[in-house]
């Protein structure tokens, strides 16, 4: 195992897993198992590989994203009860994901990128995008950072 904290947070959904089937959380067992599944397979795409601390997050996100997704189309069908479960499983990825930056957080680093590139319209979206993802990553949905700058460059 390598000195990142990427055997920590793999300890960490281990323990919970195991906490959850003592405590008989189908929620939370079944969650951890598809993360667990999901680091698997990122792992053996490549099997001399050791995911660094960055790549597990991402796959982390990419699970939240498909969890909030999957809600947000529930939602729209009108299938509440499905919707409640993904928001379900939702919340216990959320729990190994670092806080999440709100809106106001945002549109402060924003404003910094776009001063950064001296953007002034919403044509230099693709300039300003790549200064706030690096330095958000991890903290917010691509699709709200998204949103906020192009609110702030009046596109």
């Amino acid at each position: 195992m390598t000195e990142n904290q990427s055997p920590t947070l793999q300890a960490r959904i281990d323990a919970d897993l195991k906490q959850a089937m003592r405590d008989k959380d189908e929620t939370v067992k079944l969650t951890l198992r598809a993360v667990k599944t999901a680091l698997t397979e990122a792992r053996t795409a490549d099997a001399t590989h050791q995911l660094t601390q960055d790549e597990e997050l991402a796959v982390l996100q990419r699970e939240a994203k498909r969890r909030r997704d999957a809600a947000a189309e529930y939602v729209k069908f009108g299938d509440q009860g499905r919707a409640d479960v993904e928001l379900a499983e939702l919340a216990v990825i959320e729990r190994y994901l670092p806080r999440q930056l709100t809106e106001a957080e945002v549109e402060v680093i924003a404003q910094a990128a776009i001063a950064q590139v001296g953007a002034t319209s919403a044509k230099q979206l693709g300039a300003v995008m790549p200064v706030v993802m690096a330095e958000v990553k991890g903290r917010a949905d691509g699709k709200m950072v998204n949103q906020v700058v192009r609110r702030l460059l009046g596109g």
